[in-house]
């Protein structure tokens, strides 16, 4: 996985299934990757960091073994 992938807002709902309310009330908490800014009006997430924010709420969603 190339760690400069970037991510539309609607790609990173499409991936997590979350709306774009609960995407910043999540980032507002500090449950949420942020994005980067890629100019004044547009930001993006790295593949990289919602890749791993998915994986640790899998991990975090299993029962103790």
């Amino acid at each position: 996985m190339n760690k400069h992938v970037i991510l539309t807002r609607k790609e990173v709902e499409k991936r997590t299934s979350f709306s774009r309310t609960s995407i910043y009330r999540l980032m507002d908490r500090g449950e949420f990757p942020r994005p980067i800014r890629l100019s004044a009006n547009r930001v993006g997430w790295l593949e990289s960091d919602l890749e791993q924010w998915l994986e640790q709420r899998t991990a975090d969603s299993q029962p103790a073994a």
